[in-house]
């Protein structure tokens, strides 16, 4: 009787820790996804105020169409993109774009005095950060549901049930590595 009881425990003791294993994989997924849901609110954030900061400066500049056009343009691709690394590629696009706004409002002295492009910069300053910081929340997440999944003996449970990695959320060209300057 002692053999089958000892068995019935390591079975037991087993099951337990699959389901331990089970939960934390389902724990930290469903922190990747409120992570990539707090960085697309920040990006929507940002997409929000391009338009007002477009029309700002169109005000003061208006032979520069092609950079408002550029700019436009990649906005509506950001918004669109599918996929992590789509979203990573558009808004190294988009930071291109909007360097380039911000060096034609560079020339205007009277734009950068004027109060409502003022606020749009800071609010697109502090909109940048708050971005940063989702990026880095959510890249930290997936690197822990990444490792989770990696590591023995939750692979086995993460190989059974179909658990799939996440892509981090990166900036694609060397040059846009740097942040979006907006102050002058």
């Amino acid at each position: 009787m002692a053999p089958l009881v000892l068995f019935l425990i390591i079975i037991g003791a087993l099951l337990l820790a699959g389901v331990g294993i089970y939960n934390g994989l389902i724990a930290l997924r469903n922190r990747c996804q409120n992570a990539w849901s707090q960085v697309d609110v920040q990006l929507k954030r940002r997409y929000d105020l391009i338009p007002n900061l477009i029309e700002t400066v169109k005000g003061y500049a208006k032979h520069e169409s092609s950079v408002f056009q550029n700019v436009t343009e990649a906005r509506t691709k950001a918004m669109a993109a599918g996929t992590v690394k789509d979203q990573g590629q558009a808004e190294t696009m988009l930071q291109g774009a909007l360097k380039s706004l911000f060096a034609v409002a560079e020339a205007y002295p009277e734009l950068k005095a004027n109060q409502n492009f003022m606020m749009l910069q800071e609010e697109l300053a502090g909109t940048e950060g708050k971005i940063a910081y989702a990026r880095q929340f959510y890249n930290d997440t997936v690197m822990k549901f990444n490792q989770k999944q990696q590591v023995f003996p939750s692979n086995l449970i993460a190989n059974m049930f179909g658990f799939k990695e996440r892509e981090y959320f990166e900036i694609t060209e060397a040059a846009a590595k740097e942040p979006v300057k907006v102050q002058f």
